[in-house]
């Protein structure tokens, strides 16, 4: 049986920080509704997400300040902040 290396700590955050960014949209906690927009646009997964601006958001029909909030806090809830939005 083969023995399994262990990965180093910058590994392992390099892989966590993979899968969040490949989660789907869908798997944020986002309502149906702001999932649907953002898909509509292309927008899938968490990568596609962070590659949009807040103008790019908010020019998506029915997409407002209030869904961005939404799509802010979900992002928040896997660790990604923006940099007006940084934790103190």
């Amino acid at each position: 049986m083969a023995t399994r290396i262990p990965l180093s700590k910058s590994e392992e955050e390099a892989r966590s920080l993979q899968r969040r960014l490949d989660m789907s949209t869908a798997e944020i906690g986002l309502t149906v509704r702001t999932t649907n927009c953002l898909e509509e646009k292309g927008i899938f997964t968490v990568r596609d997400l962070l590659n949009c601006t807040r103008d790019d958001l908010l020019g998506i029909s029915n997409f407002g300040e209030k869904t961005l909030e939404e799509v802010y806090l979900a992002l928040e809830q896997i660790g990604f902040h923006r940099d007006h939005r940084k934790p103190k």
